[in-house]
């Protein structure tokens, strides 16, 4: 856990009332901004301005609905490089899936090669998957390693295991008050509206289990401790040197000034419980698990 100082009273006083002006301004719109994920596919962290990066890809981003350097072995092996240096980290060294989806077996998903493309350019909002940014990102260098991708064998299926309908009713009682499907459920936690797409199976159990140590940006935990002693504890959305915002455990956004708090405690994790095998065993377990795979991106949303 981190404890951060805060500066005393003196030293920031001559901040305060500019501050105080601009929080009155910046609070009630914080609900509308959507916070930016970090991780990056191919290389690519978008840059200090967004509407630029989007003006850039839309100028630079021609219109090609089939990957030119399918086949191209000195394409393919290019893109393999780039692969395991830029992508492994999320998709793992085989593309077979870590914290982000197994993306093999491409060329039999259902998805053109012009919506993979585009999936790359623009990334996937809500996930770790940021934009590429033209400037660090060529066309070529996402046609490179889609041809690598194509190459590679879907991974061996397994057998399903779980009952995928319990699994939804052990959902509902237990964690569509902080997660949305499609709609329903509570926000304190991410949308789980596609997490079959999304994440793997072992990376999910280990999210119940409460033994991953990835922790998606904009869902830290956090308490913050003001001059009266209030402790209100939440996740945090977004800080600066002046001020923090978070939403707290009823789902209300939340700005304080650090010049009225005593103490910032941050924690390596999310407020999410774990889940031991006395709260949930392994075949309930089994069956959460299935039905979370089962919330995928649909046929329609591959084009």
């Amino acid at each position: 856990m981190k404890r951060e100082r805060l500066l005393g009273e003196a030293e920031r006083e001559p901040f305060r009332r500019a501050k105080e002006l601009h929080m009155r301004w910046s609070v009630p719109v914080l609900g509308a901004v959507m916070v930016g994920f970090t991780g990056v596919f191919l290389a690519a962290t978008p840059d200090r301005g967004g509407v630029a990066l989007q003006d850039r890809t839309a100028r630079t981003e021609a219109r090609v609905t089939k990957n030119p350097l399918q086949g191209n072995q000195d394409a393919i092996r290019e893109g393999g490089t780039k692969f395991r240096s830029r992508c492994a980290g999320c998709h793992g060294p085989d593309a077979r899936g870590y914290i982000g989806p197994d993306i093999t077996g491409l060329s039999a998903s259902g998805y053109t090669d012009e919506r993979l493309f585009g999936i790359v350019r623009r990334g996937v909002p809500g996930t770790e998957m940021t934009p590429a940014d033209p400037l660090r990102v060529s066309d070529r260098d996402i046609w490179q390693v889609l041809a690598y991708l194509d190459t590679l064998k879907a991974a061996p299926s397994t057998p399903a295991s779980g009952d995928a309908q319990n699994g939804e009713r052990i959902f509902r009682a237990n964690c569509s008050s902080c997660h949305m499907v499609n709609g329903r459920g509570g926000q304190l936690g991410p949308d789980l509206s596609r997490v079959g797409s999304g994440r793997s199976r072992p990376v999910l159990l280990n999210k119940v289990r409460g033994t991953s140590d990835n922790v998606r940006p904009g869902y830290e935990a956090v308490t913050v401790v003001t001059r009266d002693g209030q402790r209100i504890r939440g996740v945090k959305k977004n800080e600066d040197e002046f001020s923090i915002q978070i939403v707290d455990m009823r789902e209300r956004l939340q700005g304080y000034l650090k010049a009225n708090l005593t103490e910032i405690l941050t924690e390596p994790r999310t407020v999410m419980p774990a889940y031991s095998a006395e709260q949930l065993n392994d075949r309930a377990l089994d069956d959460l698990l299935q039905y979370l795979t089962t919330l995928r991106v649909t046929d329609a949303e591959r084009r």
